[in-house]
């Protein structure tokens, strides 16, 4: 980890911690926040797109939004703007699992400051504020059985993606095999151990994720 990533994941948890606290405080401002954040993750993402494109760089299947941290800027910026309860809960846990173990080992071209550096922490911390910003600043918070839906919404995902990956040839969620840059995937075994692997810890994030509200539903009831 170099000084420039810690930063990175640092500024992150500020920012997070800071914008949900401020909506909490201040409920009147929180459309403000949330309708800027939706703006800011979408334009970073379409001027991605638009950079790659001046640049030359290869097909159109290499801007389809199908790994789960690129797929998670849209839900967020939805559930920004949104507020439904289902696509929140996903979001939820999507940010704290997918997007936050992605900040913690980032598989990215370059190096700070480059552009594509910058935009990729950009982009996984907007998607972790706007997380912060719902459940906790807005008291949107995941309902009984929640992190079953979202493992069975991600489930189904990965489906859809698979066949994407089957037709095409690419390999999106690593689906076909791991990534080149070191992640916690090489610890998991090989294809296909590491998928089933990482679904099981994954489920097992979710309901973690989960813990703290149900303890608080069990103490309302007390």
């Amino acid at each position: 980890m170099s000084a420039a990533h810690g930063a990175a994941i640092g500024l992150t948890a500020a920012v997070s911690v800071g914008l949900a606290l401020f909506v909490r405080a201040r409920p009147s401002d929180g459309p403000v926040i949330r309708v800027g954040l939706a703006a800011f993750l979408l334009a970073g993402a379409i001027g991605y797109v638009l950079a790659e494109w001046y640049l030359g760089i290869l097909s159109a299947w290499d801007f389809l939004p199908l790994h789960l941290c690129d797929f998670a800027i849209f839900v967020a910026a939805f559930a920004l703007v949104s507020r439904r309860p289902a696509v929140v809960e996903l979001l939820w846990f999507w940010a704290l699992t997918g997007t936050l173990l992605a900040l913690l080992t980032p598989a990215v071209s370059g190096s700070y400051p480059e552009w594509r550096w910058l935009l990729y922490f950009a982009m996984h911390g907007g998607v972790i504020a706007a997380a912060a910003v719902l459940v906790v600043g807005c008291g949107i918070r995941p309902r009984p059985g929640a992190a079953w839906r979202a493992f069975g919404w991600t489930v189904l995902y990965a489906g859809v993606v698979a066949v994407v990956d089957i037709v095409t040839g690419a390999n999106f969620l690593w689906l076909r095999a791991k990534p080149v840059q070191p992640t916690l995937l090489d610890w998991l075994g090989p294809w296909p151990v590491y998928l089933v692997a990482a679904g099981a810890i994954g489920l097992a994030g979710f309901h973690l994720l989960a813990l703290p509200f149900r303890a608080g539903r069990w103490i309302d009831r007390r």
